[in-house]
């Protein structure tokens, strides 16, 4: 089992909000944490991402719930009113004021909370909590996930520890479907808060499984201090590998995926030309089905660099396409190597590497292939 960081307990259980799984889950630091987090820019965010927005703008928090199974998206003044109430119910469990509650929803969009079954079970818990697993927290998140996303790594003598959940409705626009990372360092908002921005810009914010932004995207990330400070390089790598770790999942656990697609993009103008290209070569459907077909087709590779228009220094004659560690492009791969491709492409991780030829710009996104499952799993969703 993955313990939570010194300083944090869980509670975790079923509400009834769809099924008899698991359906909430509450982080709560034991005193007052510094927080970060980072929300979805949709315009149709839901009022839990509107709330938790206000509620960490003062850099402080000292609990997270999550509800999984309903989105609590487009339900209007309703909608607005039962998250302020679920962080109300919670606050008064933890025993904190209820804008120090960070409140995170998922799952169907446009349908209300069942408010009475949230109400009897939120209003009969109280802490201090006893739950101690990252894996159950993990699990209380998941909607069609395969299985819980957990990941830590240590940081001198404290701990990062991360829970995500996310599988579909995914290339964030800020961070990601729903992540909350936890910590016993001892930082300060603001300097958790630029940390934790510029880890999540390689690692969540380079993550598409469908090139569709979520309604209720949020990561979130508490420091309880409990463990003392910590050396500013070594924590920002422990939460890098945990973010990281992280993403790698939950692009493999993409819905119906079978193949994790990794795409390296380097020698570009910038790092913005670079994770342009990146992400235009893991959206495109004509490579994801040609990975998940083993079909070592290239030139769909050629096109979802190309059609990326606007980017005029981009020179065809300069441009060099790989899979794995074999050119294919412009040196074209003779016919024993394609047929190497074909069980390269067979692997669990695949990755398509392509060098611009322009300048010293890079960045590395990831992705999955696509999948009948993808389609069954999605036309079903609600029914």
């Amino acid at each position: 089992m993955i313990e939570l960081p010194l300083g944090f307990t869980a509670h975790v259980a079923n509400m009834g909000v769809k099924d008899d799984s698991q359906d909430v889950m509450i982080v709560a630091s034991h005193e007052p944490a510094s927080v970060a987090a980072v929300f979805t820019k949709s315009r149709f965010s839901g009022p839990s991402v509107t709330l938790s927005r206000e509620h960490v703008a003062d850099g402080s928090a000292q609990a997270v719930v999550v509800i999984s199974k309903n989105a609590n998206v487009a339900t209007g003044a309703q909608g607005a009113a039962n998250a302020a109430e679920v962080a109300d119910l919670v606050a008064a469990a933890v025993g904190c004021a209820a804008t120090e509650v960070v409140v995170g929803s998922t799952g169907v969009i446009g349908v209300q909370y069942p408010m009475e079954r949230i109400r009897a079970h939120l209003g009969a818990v109280r802490g201090p909590f006893s739950g101690r697993s990252a894996e159950d927290v993990a699990t209380a998140m998941m909607t069609t996930d395969t299985h819980r996303k957990v990941a830590e790594a240590r940081a001198g003598g404290t701990r990062v520890v991360g829970m995500a959940k996310g599988v579909g409705m995914i290339e964030p626009d800020m961070a990601t479907m729903i992540a909350v990372i936890t910590t016993d360092a001892e930082i300060t908002p603001g300097d958790l808060d630029a940390c934790f921005r510029r880890v999540v810009d390689v690692t969540f914010n380079a993550l598409s499984v469908d090139s569709d932004t979520s309604t209720s995207d949020m990561a979130v990330l508490l420091a309880s201090g409990a463990a003392g400070r910590v050396d500013p390089e070594e924590f920002e790598a422990a939460l890098g590998q945990v973010c990281l770790d992280l993403t790698r999942q939950l692009a493999a656990d993409g819905e119906g995926a079978e193949t994790l697609i990794v795409v390296r993009v380097q020698g570009a103008r910038d790092t913005a030309q670079a994770k342009l290209i990146a992400k235009s070569i893991v959206n495109s459907p004509l490579v994801k089905t040609a990975v998940h077909g083993r079909d070592p087709n290239w030139g769909r590779v050629a096109m979802a660099v190309g059609k990326c228009s606007d980017q005029t220094d981009i020179d065809p004659d300069r441009v060099v396409i790989r899979f794995g560690a074999l050119e294919v492009y412009p040196t074209p791969a003779s016919p024993s190597a394609l047929a190497e491709l074909e069980e390269y492409l067979a692997r669990d991780e695949v990755l398509i590497g392509v060098d611009l030829g322009i300048a010293d710009g890079s960045f590395t996104v990831y992705g999955c292939d696509l999948t009948d499952g993808y389609v069954r799993i999605n036309a079903d969703y609600t029914t």
